[in-house]
């Protein structure tokens, strides 16, 4: 009887160990999964309505095409044309992994063709309403 009882308790002891590992795998491989789509996504976009940014002295190597267009509302396909560079399997990667792939002999090319064309290439600005007057 006492070691049917032993028996008893150590196969439902083995049972939640492997129950808890096959947890501890399952939450384990969804964590990891949720973290490499997190990592594939860059940094968020500006919010809409927001008015274009005009300082091309804060474009960096770390920024990508696409994140820049909408920052300075400056179309993508333009910038890749300055670039002559292939839009296609571009668009996620950085200026300096650019720079590295397309122009390996000159480096920060990229970046100072993107500031360039983002100089060329920036909308009017908007026109400013004057405040209206108020009655005393």
């Amino acid at each position: 009887m006492q070691t049917s009882r032993k028996s008893r308790q150590r196969t439902l002891v083995v049972g939640l160990i492997l129950v808890g590992l096959i947890l501890v795998g399952v939450f384990g491989f969804r964590a990891a999964r949720a973290f490499r789509e997190f990592r594939r996504y860059g940094p968020p976009p500006p919010l809409a309505g927001e008015p274009a940014e005009t300082d091309v002295e804060l474009i960096r190597d770390w920024m990508t095409i696409p994140f820049i267009a909408q920052m300075y509302h400056v179309p993508g396909r333009v910038l890749f044309k300055s670039l002559d560079i292939p839009e296609h399997n571009n668009k996620e990667k950085s200026l300096k992994q650019l720079n590295d792939e397309y122009y390996p002999e000159a480096e920060g090319i990229v970046l100072a063709k993107v500031k360039a064309a983002v100089l060329a290439n920036q909308p009017p600005p908007l026109p400013t309403v004057p405040a209206t007057p108020t009655l005393p």
